[in-house]
């Protein structure tokens, strides 16, 4: 889903790209730090699965590792809840792309 893809991109586009497969519809960034936070960073990866503009079509995984001492270590369970908000900003963003290119 070209609308997906897009509000994908436009929604980490403060983070840097690792990789990018518009064909397998994967987008993976490289570690990111908030400046508020440095200890923490996160990674993510987008997955788009379908052709639809739906919920199912899209998956967001967040990775987040903490610094202790030189170590990054990795956080045991995913960011579900960053996850799920990284979706639905990227839902939205693309259900108004879709509403923009049909005026």
């Amino acid at each position: 889903n070209a609308y997906l893809w897009q509000a994908s991109l436009e929604a980490i586009k403060f983070m840097p790209l690792v990789s990018t497969d518009a064909n397998g519809g994967v987008i993976v960034t490289d570690w990111y730090s908030e400046s508020q936070k440095p200890n923490e960073r996160i990674k993510v990866t987008i997955y788009i699965r379908g052709l639809e503009l739906r919920v199912e079509a899209l998956q967001a995984v967040v990775q987040r590792q903490i610094l202790r001492g030189t170590q990054w270590l990795n956080v045991d369970e995913s960011d579900s809840l960053t996850a799920s908000n990284l979706e639905n900003i990227i839902l939205t963003k693309a259900r108004n792309l879709r509403l923009q290119n049909k005026s």
